[in-house]
């Protein structure tokens, strides 16, 4: 059987899956906005004046990052778990839809999903928030950041429905993640330097920490030294090319 590769009405299927989970809508969209929003009225008022806008483009940022870790991570576990326990996958393969197919369509349409929500986010930022303009460069190299970010984390939550294959099993995993990620990234309102030793050492081996903490001052352009950010980028996706080859080693031995 002629395997069916992705196509644009694959893309449509999945952007109507994702429509239909209000999780990535609140998550990924109402929930950063809202942060932000608080977070730039509490905070932002505290601080001094004269590093006040500084504080604004760092709330900014990690709010951000709310944005792939909720709509990559939570929302596409949430989604792809229900598929997988009610075996939508394999009915999938038996009419010629070759898992990789289905995958690349999955994250075209999330990373649509996920453009449409940072255009949100930036709009309402515009509105709502005294942020300076930022260098071209500083945005292109943040934007890029922001999508590996996300295609990282989902090819994580897929590996983990995949292992599990339990709805309830992956939502919890996924969430407890999510919050610790926030609390070690320094998106809770508790900087990184505040955490223990050995919890820092571990936020350093993650991408978002960087942007979160130091992208502030690269926002307006400057010099910046990339490698240890390049680094944790390395780190984190040989995470998910492990968890990968694992669950689809997994799910070989289960099928026989």
């Amino acid at each position: 059987m002629n395997k069916k590769k992705c196509n644009i009405n694959m893309v449509l299927y999945e952007l109507r899956n994702i429509n239909g989970n209000l999780m990535p809508h609140f998550f990924g969209i109402v929930f950063p906005n809202m942060m932000t929003m608080i977070f730039s009225r509490t905070i932002g008022s505290q601080v001094p004046a004269a590093v006040r806008q500084n504080a604004m483009v760092s709330i900014m940022l990690s709010m951000m990052l709310v944005i792939p870790m909720s709509i990559m991570f939570i929302g596409y576990g949430a989604l792809y778990s229900q598929e997988v326990e009610n075996e939508v996958p394999l009915r999938m393969h038996l009419f010629g839809f070759h898992e990789r197919s289905l995958l690349t369509a999955k994250i075209i349409a999330h990373l649509i999903f996920m453009t449409i929500a940072f255009v949100i986010y930036a709009i309402f930022q515009m509105f709502t928030m005294d942020i300076p303009k930022p260098v071209f460069s500083s945005v292109i190299c943040l934007m890029i950041s922001l999508y590996l970010i996300g295609v990282i984390l989902l090819v994580i939550a897929h590996s983990i429905a995949n292992i599990f294959r339990k709805f309830g099993i992956t939502f919890g995993i996924t969430m407890f993640v999510y919050f610790v990620l926030m609390m070690l990234t320094g998106m809770m309102g508790i900087s990184t330097e505040q955490l223990p030793k050995v919890l820092q050492k571990i936020a350093l081996t993650l991408p978002m920490t960087y942007i979160s903490n130091d992208f502030a001052d690269f926002w307006q352009g400057g010099t910046y030294n990339f490698m240890p950010f390049i680094q944790s980028f390395i780190f984190l996706g040989a995470v998910s090319g492990i968890m990968m080859m694992y669950a689809q080693y997994r799910d070989r031995r289960v099928i026989k």
